[in-house]
């Protein structure tokens, strides 16, 4: 296959988000977060469930730290919980919050593992929300103000800085569709949110830069390739749209293009904004939003295959892209299509031209539960990982700069509006005892790390124990 999988200096590692994993919620002075209040409308999360206890991580942060050292992981990928940190959204800074961060930072430094930060991962305080959240520039500024308070405290061990994780979750999920919090239905409230999500962006860079000596930042969006379901201009047409909608939306203005003219005109022609100007828009902030960053992240995890529903079948060609069969679909029901990675890396790389790419965000979502043996054997994952760590490769060698992969997740955890009906760890974690088992695709992975190839690298063996291998952790 390769001898060697990715180059010396590539990061590989494993991400989690605070809301999903800390649990804690009432403790060391935490404010509420839109999501303890979002878990509790009925219906909101599908096993009733909420984040209030997770995974404990607040409390057994040295176990999971041990856990990724055992998995000899190069880097971790975490986020900073706002409400942890100033429970009002602004103004007093609580000091236990920063204590807990700085704990864990200490604690990955000394494993020799790279510590990756993420300063938004979907929990907002709730004041803020009170006040109008998203909707509001008040909430762009009160993120700069946070993120600058972080940056002070752990800039001088924390080098690598990741503003805010998918914007279109934020946006879309939670201010279109009503299925994240804070649960509203409205597309011009999408358009403003979305908006103010990238200002504090463009914010927030220059006050890390202004507290870490080196810092390397960047932003984390999810990317989602279309292709069209036949060759029919009406499928190109909606394919082309979906991609304006869910990819260059964000890509472009980040990367100082603007708000993409064809997907303005689809929302003045469906009257979610008015027939000129964009009102959100004020005197800069386009500029803001373009500052210079060091790196993209890239959350992949499928494809999309779009079709024009608007016209019937008979009017429009017959389906020529077909998805995969249904059993090869992830539990969340999405398809396996590792090549989207690559058509992803490799876009964003001839579109945009970012200096460097993380993957930041890949894997899925498989209930493989322990065996009577005790261990937990994920074949498919494994199989999913691989398949995907071959097209990084491929792109790669197609001259994309891609700097790491962040295994999605280190644990199973709070899966948002799904609660604790699907895992996408590689450590099992039983609820109720908060006992952790690493799967087999976790003993594989380290054994791909250990080894940097993925040859004769198999499920079966993963157990076997590893040749010499050396960390890329911090400098």
């Amino acid at each position: 296959m390769m001898s060697r999988l990715f180059p010396p200096e590539f990061i590989l590692g494993c991400a989690t988000s605070s809301y999903q994993i800390e649990g804690a919620t009432n403790a060391d002075g935490r404010g509420e977060s839109i999501w303890d209040r979002f878990a509790r409308k009925p219906g909101a999360i599908h096993d009733g469930s909420d984040g209030s206890v997770a995974c404990e991580h607040h409390r057994l942060f040295e176990t999971d730290v041990a856990i990724l050292a055992e998995l000899g992981v190069h880097s971790y990928r975490f986020s900073i919980a706002w409400p942890r940190i100033m429970p009002q959204g602004r103004g007093p800074v609580c000091q236990q919050g920063l204590d807990f961060y700085e704990r864990l930072v200490d604690a990955l430094l000394a494993a020799n593992i790279r510590p990756f930060v993420t300063l938004y991962h979907w929990d907002l305080p709730q004041a803020l929300d009170d006040e109008g959240g998203w909707l509001s520039r008040d909430t762009a500024r009160a993120f700069a103000d946070y993120a600058g308070v972080v940056a002070r405290t752990l800039g001088d061990r924390v080098t690598d800085w990741i503003t805010h994780n998918e914007p279109w979750c934020v946006s879309v999920l939670g201010y279109e569709q009503g299925e994240h919090a804070p649960g509203h239905k409205s597309v011009p409230e999408m358009l403003v949110a979305a908006h103010h999500v990238l200002l504090s962006h463009g914010l927030a860079v220059p006050r890390i830069r202004s507290h870490t000596p080196g810092a390397r930042v960047g932003i984390t969006l999810n990317a989602c390739p279309g292709q069209p379901a036949s060759i029919s201009d009406a499928d190109v047409a909606a394919c082309r749209l979906f991609d304006g909608l869910f990819n260059r939306w964000y890509f472009d203005p980040i990367f100082g293009r603007g708000y993409p003219g064809d997907v303005v005109a689809h929302h003045r022609s469906t009257g979610h904004l008015p027939e000129d100007g964009l009102p959100f828009v004020e005197k800069g902030d386009l500029e803001a939003i373009a500052v210079e960053t060091d790196f993209v992240g890239i959350n992949y995890y499928s494809r999309a295959i779009v079709r024009d529903e608007a016209l019937p079948d008979e009017e429009n060609a017959p389906r020529t892209v077909h998805r995969a069969p249904a059993s090869e679909d992830t539990d969340m029901g999405w398809e396996v299509y590792p090549e989207g990675l690559y058509d992803t890396l490799t876009r964003v790389h001839e579109d945009y031209g970012p200096r460097a790419i993380y993957i930041t965000e890949c894997g899925a979502a498989y209930g493989d539960a322990p065996s009577g043996a005790g261990g937990v054997a994920d074949a498919r994952r494994v199989s999913f990982l691989g398949d995907h760590f071959i097209q990084t490769r491929r792109a790669l060698d197609a001259g994309v700069p891609v700097q790491g992969f962040f295994v999605w997740s280190l644990l199973d955890n709070f899966e948002w509006a799904y609660g604790y009906t699907k895992r996408f760890g590689i450590v099992w974690v039983d609820y109720a005892s908060q006992k952790r088992i690493i799967k087999d695709s976790g003993h594989w992975l380290r054994r791909v790390i250990a080894n940097n190839t993925l040859d004769e690298i198999s499920p079966a063996s993963a157990h076997e124990p590893e040749t010499g291998s050396k960390r890329r952790g911090a400098p």
